[in-house]
């Protein structure tokens, strides 16, 4: 009789281990999965940027000698919307099939980026066209304002003579080839997309 209670006691025992060893395997997988539905919500590894997405962009632009020319780190991050237009066809297609905080390094060939340097954007502009009682150097930025679509053009000028003021239109990056460091912050979709947001 007291060996039956004995072998009951066993048996509870071990019931009780087994229990206890089936919480702590439930408890772990529960931990698995939350990490992995927060790991998914923070990171978003399977979303990517395709056209019609809006996404925050670190970047640091450089010439080939690796001059860096432009930058925003540590500052405001560069937003907009892929295929919108606004930026040069060489850096929007760089973002394309990029996941939120990957990072990359790429080179647009000058083309792709701002352009051959067009000699005709060199002209001479009667001196009445600028501000009166301005002293012109070379080296200054001026904008003009188009009378027949309103645009407006950047030019710097690269001579002062009696003929009047030599001014290039051409973008200051034209004939370049560019490389730019490229991280990206955040993704938000499209209308019919989901979201990546928030910065790291």
């Amino acid at each position: 009789m007291k060996k039956s209670e004995k072998l009951k006691g066993k048996e509870k025992v071990a019931a009780h281990k087994r229990q206890y060893k089936l919480v702590g395997v439930v408890a772990v997988v529960i931990i698995i999965a939350i990490c992995a539905v927060v790991y998914v919500t923070v990171f978003n590894p399977f979303v990517v940027a395709e056209v019609g997405d809006t996404v925050n962009v670190t970047y640091t632009g450089m010439f080939e000698n690796k001059t860096v020319f432009d930058t925003n780190v540590n500052k405001s991050p560069l937003t907009f919307t892929i295929g919108s237009g606004k930026l040069i066809p060489g850096f929007d297609a760089a973002v394309r099939g990029m996941k939120k905080n990957e990072e990359k390094t790429v080179t647009i060939p000058y083309d792709q980026a701002y352009g051959a340097y067009n000699p005709a954007l060199v002209q001479i502009i009667p001196q009445s066209k600028f501000p009166a009682n301005q002293t012109i150097v070379p080296g200054e930025k001026f904008y003009f304002q188009s009378s027949v679509d309103g645009s407006v053009t950047q030019v710097t000028v690269v001579n002062v003579t009696s003929l009047g003021v030599t001014v290039d239109a051409n973008s200051p990056l034209a004939g370049q080839n560019l490389t730019f460091d490229i991280k990206i912050d955040s993704i938000q979709k499209g209308s019919s997309g989901s979201t990546a947001t928030g910065t790291s």
